[in-house]
Formats: structure tokens, C-alpha cells, sequence
């Protein structure tokens, strides 16, 4: 199903949006009528949103409604839920869409909204065979599979939906390149259907993995042996898409990447260091990008700084020692949801792992240990999800949620830390499942001062001061099963 946003001048929004029969419409009107007011608020503009089934008739006139403005839309949402890859209908409404961005010479037309999980996207086989959902993966999802069970009028949600009419409206402000006019009519008709369904095809084509197709690469060596001395040279030159490899050395610079590329350490992650005093060592704001087998140093100075500040879109950072002697080793905010993988997250003066103003992010097998913090800290609707990480002898608690952060953690051990494995405050609110939570100095879960969540076959046991300290007024708004006390 998809909310599709149309507009023939640059400034005048409308949308409409496809239901598949399998999808709860009552909440979906609730979606489209928060954002469409939102989306009101950002621009100074109406931006009325129609739904198929309750304003549009279906057969001739809907199918007419949808030819006769395909030339207008601008920008489409896709809301995904299993059934959405089951509907022919959908398929071929984003198929066409896709058509179009090409048409605009635009890659940003389509913002998906994961709204219930799919095999499609979450089981990377799958995703691979299917073209669809390789070009869905690609694009910066905004995930709504934990938000769409919270009520609209949470504060989280709030700003989710702010955060989305957001990025609407930066898409809708950038205008697209002149179109030249096409021709219309009966007689043109079927010869224009067919270029749409030929055009969507060849995109969707080119979404598809190109094994045997190497990127334009830029080797960066500091013995003057490559193109680059500076990665930061490197970053400039470089167009969308190409790749960066760096040989080993030291690299006194502040990274700053703000288009799709990929950085990679060629040798030793410890012998590639970057290392920035006065400067956050990597700043990543861009839709997607892949940054892998650097050193990473934070080395203080005056003022705040991160090791690494992903602020925006889709990072991969793997396999990355990061440290830091000012803030967070790394923040993640703004909706960004980067993915973090067997990265040493170590020996901040702060968290490990700071998640804010609607952060999100999936972190895997990371080893989160010596930070002068909490090893992960949640907060302000903050969601990420932690799987199978070490988080362990951090000077404060292993994970910190609080003032309505969120977050799925499983499968994590959280271990001798100076304080509890987890506390939950402030109307925190994260899920726990199937952790190993022991040997920390203080309890293994600490629930306070309006906190809540979800805490389910949990082993929490051998923590100094036993499995729980729940405040008052929390034992309520905990859900506790399944737990190895």
C-alpha cells in the first residue's frame, strides 16, 4: 500500500493511498490524518491525503484518477507489511512509481514506512530474489514495527511522524528537473503504459547486485604511494558510489561524509587510525554509506564531540575500533538508522553507544566495554535494536532507557558492570528478551520513576544485589515472564 503525494506546483501537496485487504484501514486513516496535519504545520500548506476505498470509487474512475495524475506525483510512501509483497496491485503501483522518480532524474521519490515485519526484508535470501524488496531495502526506512503499538498522541510518536513529514517536506522543497511534455489521449494511451511498465523494469533491473562490477576506487596512503595522502582529499574527489581504501598510517583529519561511498581499511584496523582532537573523527550524514576497518579516535580538545555522529540515512560501520575522550564513541540521531557490526566500542568519556531524538539502528555482535557511562544509553524515542553484543565493565550501567527512549534488546550479554545491567527510567519503555544479565555490581534490572517495558526469558541471575529493584508504582507497568532469577 503506498501514500503517494502529488503536486503540480512545487508548494500545493495532495496524496492518495492504495489499501491492500488484508490491512486495518481504521488505523491507517489515523496515520494519514496525524501526518497529513503535520505535514501542514512544517509547510504552511493543506495537504489533504485521499483514501482509495472511502474517496476514490474503485474500477474505470479509480484507474483513471491514478493515470490521469501520474505525471504530477512527486513522492510516495510505501507502507510495508507482508501482505503489501502478496498484492499484485501494490507491486505495480510502486513499479510505476519507480518509473517516474527515474523520469524526475531522482533516487529520493519513494519513503518507505516499515510497518510490520516481512521475510522480504528481514531474511537476506529472500530479500535477494526479490527486486522489489531489494529496492525497498535500500532506501532510508522510517521503522514503525514497535511505534504502530504505541497510541498517536505518545510523545515518541509525535515526533516519529514529525520526523517523517520531515523529510516529506525536504523532498517536496527540492523541485525536480523540467519534464518535457508528453503527449495524451486514447491513441497514446497504450504506447505510454507501456513505456512505464518498460521504464520501471530497467530500473528495477538496476537495482539488482552487480557481483562482477567493481566501483571506481581511490586509494589513500600516507608513504605517497596512492592517489590520496588525505582521506578527506579522497572524500572530496570521490563521486557517488565509489570506493575509498585506505592503507595503514596515521591520518590527523575530521571525516565528513555526506554521499554514498565506501570507506574501507586495506590492512590492520590497528594500524589505520584516524584521529581528530577538536573534531568528532567521523561526521556521517548522508542516505547510504559503508565504512568499515578504521580506527577511530576521538583524542578531546575543547567542547563536545562524538567518535563517530551518524545523523542521517543508512550506515554500515563494521569491524571499526572507536574510542573517544570527549562524548559518546558514537551517537546516533535524527531518525538515522545506521547498521553496527563487530565493531570495539571502548573507553569513552561518556556512553559507548549514545541513541537520541528518534535514533535508530540495528547493533550486532559489537563489543561495547570501558566507557565512562552507561555502555548504551536510550533516550528522547530513541529505538534501536542490540543482538548478540558484549556489553560489559562499563563505569556506569550496562544499558541506560530513559525520558521515553525505546529499543529491542536480545540476546546480549550485559556483564560486570560498575552498576545494574539495566535501568529503565522516565518513561523508558524497552523490550528485553532471552539476555544474559549477570555479575554487574548492582541489580541485573532497575525499574524507576515511571519506567516500563517488556522483560521476557531473561537470565538475571549472580548480580550483587539480585534480579530486580522495580519503584514504586512500576510493578504494573512491567511485564515480567519467562525470567531465571
Amino acid at each position: 500500500m503506498g501514500v503517494a503525494a502529488m503536486s503540480r506546483q512545487p508548494a500545493a501537496f495532495m496524496s492518495y493511498v492504495r489499501l491492500d485487504d488484508q490491512h486495518d484501514d481504521g488505523q491507517l486513516t489515523q496515520f494519514r490524518e496525524r501526518l497529513s496535519a503535520e505535514v501542514r504545520v512544517q509547510t504552511g500548506e493543506g495537504f489533504p491525503i485521499f483514501q482509495d476505498r472511502n474517496d476514490i470509487a474503485w474500477g474505470h474512475n479509480w484507474q483513471t484518477r491514478i493515470d490521469e495524475t501520474l505525471d504530477a506525483v512527486t513522492l510516495l510512501l510505501v507502507i510495508i507489511t507482508p501482505s503489501f509483497f502478496r498484492s499484485p496491485a501494490c507491486r505495480a503501483e510502486v513499479r510505476r512509481f519507480l518509473a517516474r522518480e527515474r523520469e524526475l532524474g531522482r533516487q529520493d521519490l519513494i519513503l518507505p514506512v516499515y510497518y510490520v515485519s516481512c521475510p522480504e526484508l528481514d531474511d537476506p535470501e529472500r530479500r535477494n530474489a526479490d527486486e522489489l524488496a531489494r529496492v525497498l531495502a535500500s532506501r532510508q526506512y522510517a521503522d514503525w514495527r514497535e511505534l504502530r503499538f504505541e497510541p498517536f498522541t505518545s510523545p515518541v510518536v509525535r515526533r516519529a511522524l514529525a520526523q517523517l513529514a520531515g523529510r516529506m517536506r525536504d523532498t517536496f522543497w527540492q523541485q525536480p528537473p523540467t519534464q518535457p511534455s508528453r503527449p495524451s489521449g486514447p491513441r497514446q494511451a497504450a504506447t505510454q503504459a507501456a513505456e512505464a511498465e518498460a521504464t520501471a523494469t530497467e530500473q528495477v533491473a538496476r537495482a539488482k547486485p552487480a557481483a562482477k562490477t567493481e566501483p571506481p576506487t581511490h586509494v589513500v596512503d600516507a608513504y605517497q604511494r596512492g592517489d590520496f595522502t588525505s582521506i578527506v582529499a579522497a572524500i572530496e574527489a570521490a563521486q557517488p558510489g565509489d570506493r575509498i581504501l585506505v592503507r595503514p598510517g596515521l591520518y590527523q583529519e575530521a571525516l565528513v561524509v555526506d554521499k554514498p561511498l565506501e570507506i574501507l581499511g586495506d590492512g590492520p584496523v590497528e594500524d589505520i587510525e584516524v584521529r581528530a582532537r577538536d573534531a568528532d573523527p567521523l561526521v556521517f550524514k548522508a542516505n547510504i554509506g559503508r565504512i568499515a576497518n578504521l580506527t577511530l579516535r576521538q583524542a578531546g580538545g575543547e567542547g563536545p564531540w562524538y567518535g563517530v555522529d551518524i545523523t542521517q540515512g543508512r550506515l554500515e560501520l563494521e569491524g571499526c575500533d572507536i574510542s573517544s575522550q570527549s562524548l559518546a564513541c558514537v551517537a546516533i540521531r535524527n531518525g538515522a538508522d545506521p547498521r553496527l557490526r563487530r565493531n570495539t566500542i571502548h573507553d569513552s568519556n561518556h556512553s559507548g553507544v549514545f541513541v537520541y531524538d528518534g535514533g535508530l539502528g540495528m547493533l550486532e555482535d559489537n563489543d561495547i566495554t570501558n566507557n565512562g557511562n552507561a555502555g548504551v544509553l536510550i533516550r528522547t524515542g530513541g529505538n534501536p535494536t542490540l543482538r548478540r553484543n558484549q556489553i560489559h565493565e562499563n563505569q556506569g550501567s550496562g544499558v541506560y532507557v530513559y525520558n521515553s527512549g525505546l529499543g529491542l534488546l536480545e540476546d546480549n550479554d550485559i556483564t560486570s558492570n560498575s552498576y545494574q545491567g539495566v535501568v529503565i527510567s522516565t518513561g523508558g519503555n524497552p523490550t528485553l528478551r532471552r539476555n544474559r544479565i549477570n555479575h554487574n555490581n548492582h541489580q541485573a534490572v532497575w525499574v524507576d520513576r515511571g519506567g516500563r517495558g517488556v522483560i521476557e526469558d531473561n537470565d538475571l541471575t549472580g548480580n550483587k544485589r539480585g534480579p530486580w529493584d522495580m519503584g514504586e508504582g512500576t510493578l504494573l507497568k512491567v511485564k515480567r515472564s519467562g525470567n531465571r532469577e
